[in-house]
């Protein structure tokens, strides 16, 4: 299985027509076919459902893609490396990063090492512990920024300087808005948003044995899609505090949870992991920022 046949996978999986897919690619449509072909032989799986227009992932199509998707970023990011291993004032970092208010951090932190390394380019994915680890423990990325306690037999880890506050974002105008903090009886029986994460792992603790009182309505990966919910009066987002606009105007409120729930937030990468000078600046660079 050649890497540019994945690439040629891919390309058809994004364009959904094996015509748009030969033109990007700058190969004949016969050749691109041929070699897709045999990749359904090399494999003993059809990948495709041809359609009189477009081209359709099966199951088998899917679970590839996925799998293709980090190969090729894999060894894009392995010929990046290598490229850069004795440029000390520029390169490619790779993070992938939980939500959380204090990402601020890093990213002054990468505005100060932009200053004196102008050509590093940093390259961003978002998600929760479970996508993040993922990428990493693959090696797609060089660090990973947790909502949760890190696994210290597998990752050394940074703490950032704060914990994030944990609270509801609500309209406005609805009763709960009047009142300073919010405890678990006055979320009892109200339709609930909240990730997975923060609901299997964080609400637990702040709850304790009342958690049967609670009703999870539906859970997001991203805060601000359950804003979007919470505006249509549909139920209440349990998050971190400043991620949501809730300025004058905005129509949302946050209040802090009553006893407080805080989450701290690490920055982690993987034991015994070789860096580029430039990956290898931003850990010294956040090191020396966190430590003051």
């Amino acid at each position: 299985m050649e890497l540019r046949t994945m690439r040629y996978f891919l390309a058809v999986a994004r364009e959904e027509n094996m015509t748009r897919a030969a033109q990007a690619l700058h190969v004949t449509q016969p050749t691109l076919s041929k070699q897709l072909k045999s990749l359904e032989d090399e494999l003993g799986k059809k990948l495709f459902i041809r359609h009189s227009f477009r081209i359709q992932l099966t199951e088998e199509g899917i679970l590839l893609r996925r799998r293709a998707e980090d190969l090729v970023k894999m060894a894009d990011k392995i010929t990046t490396e290598f490229s850069t291993l004795n440029d000390v004032l520029g390169g490619d970092v790779y993070l992938g990063l939980a939500e959380s208010y204090q990402i601020r951090y890093l990213a002054a932190a990468l505005r100060k090492l932009k200053n004196a390394c102008p050509g590093i380019r940093y390259h961003i994915t978002s998600g929760d512990t479970e996508q993040v680890t993922e990428k990493l423990d693959k090696g797609v990325i060089d660090f990973a920024v947790l909502a949760q306690e890190p696994n210290t037999a597998k990752y050394y880890d940074l703490p950032f300087p704060e914990a994030d506050q944990w609270g509801v974002i609500m309209p406005e105008n609805c009763p709960l808005a009047d009142k300073p903090a919010i405890g678990v009886e006055d979320l009892a029986g109200l339709p609930l948003f909240c990730s997975e994460q923060g609901w299997h792992h964080d609400i637990p603790r702040w709850c304790g044995n009342k958690r049967d009182r609670l009703r999870l309505e539906g859970s997001f990966r991203l805060s601000y899609n359950g804003s979007l919910f919470v505006r249509e009066g549909l139920g209440y987002l349990l998050t971190f505090g400043h991620l949501i606009d809730t300025s004058p105007g905005s129509g949302l409120v946050f209040r802090p949870l009553s006893p407080p729930l805080e989450t701290r937030i690490y920055l982690i990468w993987k034991k015994h992991q070789a860096f580029t000078p430039i990956a290898k600046r931003l850990l010294e660079t956040l090191q020396a920022d966190f430590s003051q």
